[in-house]
């Protein structure tokens, strides 16, 4: 048993010893390996190296060599800046000494030419802002270059400048006075610039099939208005631009200048239509509509009671009774009790009136009610829009009185609008009972002569 023990031991250190230097043997050889990598990363490092330290050194000679070029240029560019100095210094003498002579020379020109520059000065607005400018297209370029060259120092106008800007002068006061035509560019409302042919009437105003024009000297070219005066003025333009010869009566706006202030200005006028429609708001449409047809049924009662009024007077021509006039109807009322005496017949004559009074007087309440809630819509028209004048004024303030101009309109607007509804529907209201009140009493009259004749027949028997 010993003896197996041993072998055993003897065995297993035989293995282990076996294994170890297996073990041993492996790791010698990696190690190995690894020195071998090392020596290589070593070697290629040193090439990399010595690239690099070869393409810094070349670097730096290239660099060198710029640096002496730019070296070498900055000093060229110092000798000629030193020299160009010295020529500049030497021109300025010269300078000095030719204005000295230039000026000397020309004497009492400099102030003729002061003079020329002052007065070019003043027509220059004048060219900038006439609609001859719009006919005869340069005149300000040629103005602001003769401006300019009055006023150098070095320049000097010519004989031919001053007689082309004589010549502008007298253009300017002869067209003045002149009604010309000619074919130019003219800007429509929606932006399109078409050709057309342009009458112009001295410097007031400028038309064009019919419609008066603007002019901007900035933009160069006629604008239609965008809102054009009333047709009979429209019609005398269109008159004037189909005469040939002799007189032509037509409307010009004396403040000129730009082709009519006034005109021009119309855009910033709506006319009522455009104030009720922009400013009424809701009640405001409402005080109109209720307006319109208070209106309506009151021309309608009129008709109505007119045609009645006609029939009275064609039965108080007549001795027949007839039933398609209410004085007709109180007539057959008397014929039908002849009997009757006359308490009796009052009574019935009464409530044949009383029967016709309502169709008489139809629609009559309806008018005065209209002419009654007009005003009281204005009022609450004023009421809203202060209203919202007070809610603008908390929330952006007091400042910027624009921002309050939209309710105070509403305000006013509306208020017109009640009190301009109101008043002819109460006119309306009493030409209507008016009337419907005559027919009344001469219905009332025609029964009490009767009553009368019958108490004197009566009184006789």
């Amino acid at each position: 048993m010993k003896n197996i023990t041993k072998i055993a031991k003897i065995v297993a250190t035989t293995f282990l010893f076996a294994t170890a230097s297996q073990v041993y043997a492996q790791g010698v050889a990696s190690l190995a390996n690894l020195l071998d990598l090392v020596e290589q990363d070593r070697v290629s490092e040193s090439e990399e190296y010595r690239q690099r330290i070869q393409e810094f050194e070349q670097n730096v000679n290239r660099q060198q060599e710029i640096l002496d070029t730019t070296l070498q240029r900055v000093a060229t560019e110092e000798s000629l800046g030193t020299q160009l100095s010295d020529n500049f210094e030497a021109n300025e003498i010269i300078i000095r000494d030719k204005t000295a002579i230039l000026r000397d020379r020309r004497g009492d020109l400099n102030e003729l030419f002061g003079t020329l520059q002052g007065v070019a000065g003043d027509f220059m607005s004048n060219f900038q802002n006439s609609i001859i400018s719009a006919q005869y297209p340069g005149r300000v370029e040629f103005i602001e270059s003769f401006i300019e060259k009055a006023g150098s120092t070095t320049d000097q106008l010519a004989i031919p400048e001053i007689e082309r800007f004589w010549y502008f002068m007298q253009q300017e006061m002869t067209e003045s006075a002149t009604v010309s035509k000619y074919n130019g560019d003219v800007a429509l409302p929606n932006g399109d610039l078409v050709n057309r042919s342009i009458t112009r009437i001295g410097l007031f105003n400028a038309v064009s099939d019919g419609e008066y024009l603007s002019y901007n000297g900035d933009i160069g070219h006629l604008q239609v208005l965008p809102k054009q005066p009333s047709s009979g003025v429209m019609g005398a333009a269109r008159a004037l631009e189909s005469a040939s010869s002799g007189f032509t009566k037509a409307w010009i706006d004396p403040t000129g200048g730009v082709g009519g202030q006034v005109l021009a200005n119309l855009i910033n006028f709506p006319t009522a239509e455009e104030q009720v429609r922009n400013n009424s708001g809701p009640i405001g449409f409402i005080i109109v509509g209720v307006g319109i047809v208070g209106i309506l049924l009151g021309f309608f009662r009129l008709i109505a009671l007119e045609l009645v009024a006609a029939k009275v007077r064609n039965q108080l021509k007549s001795d027949k009774p007839n039933k398609n006039n209410p004085l007709g109807r109180v007539l057959l009322v008397a014929e039908a009790n002849p009997s009757a005496d006359t308490e009796t017949l009052e009574l019935k004559l009464g409530e044949a009136i009383l029967q016709e009074t309502p169709a008489l007087e139809s629609l009559l309440t309806v008018i005065k009610m209209v002419a009654t809630i007009a005003p009281l819509g204005g009022l609450l028209g004023t009421v809203t829009g202060m209203i919202t004048v007070f809610q603008q004024i908390t929330v952006y303030g007091a400042g910027d009185p624009t921002i309050m101009a939209g309710g105070i309109s509403v305000a006013l607007m509306t208020t017109v609008e009640g009190l301009v509804v109101a008043i002819p529907t109460i006119f309306m209201h009493t030409i209507v009972k008016g009337r419907a009140d005559s027919i009344v009493h001469i219905l009332e009259e025609q029964a009490t002569g009767m009553i009368a004749q019958k108490a004197e027949r009566i009184a006789s028997r």
